[in-house]
């Protein structure tokens, strides 16, 4: 099964959830700059939420996404406030033709006081031990 992880993050907390994910897939975690130039079985793909919005460079990202790239997309995230960046990202994915897993992992990203410190080390191994229940 092949494996690619891509990511946008602004204050690293996308960054921090994708390499754990390559810590348990064995994929390196690239940002969403780096296309996805072959086909791939999976890819692991996430985002955070600004102003109730994912980024518009993970938004054209996955416009560049289609079926014969990618067979499925598992979605992760963090968010402050907005509930998760996933229904975000699924309905773009879908629109391009895209399979996407009906599980996904969000879990809180701080934004200044707000949620301080998360993602936290349980929210790391709560996005491992979820990671392994997608391969």
């Amino acid at each position: 099964m092949t494996t690619a992880i891509r990511y946008f993050s602004k204050f690293g907390h996308s960054a921090a959830m994708a390499d754990a994910i390559g810590q348990v897939t064995g994929a390196k975690p690239e940002t969403v700059n780096v296309p996805v130039d072959t086909p791939v079985d999976t890819l692991y793909l996430g985002a955070g939420v600004m102003f109730g919005k994912i980024n518009g460079a993970m938004a054209d990202f996955i416009k560049t996404l289609s079926p014969d790239k990618v067979k499925r997309v598992v979605c992760f995230g963090s968010c402050a406030i907005i509930k998760s960046p996933v229904p975000q990202m699924r309905s773009l994915l879908e629109a391009q033709g895209v399979t996407v897993d009906g599980r996904s992992f969000t879990c809180r990203g701080s934004m200044g006081p707000l949620h301080a410190g998360h993602p936290d080390r349980e929210d790391m191994d709560s996005l491992r031990a979820f990671i392994r229940t997608t391969l």
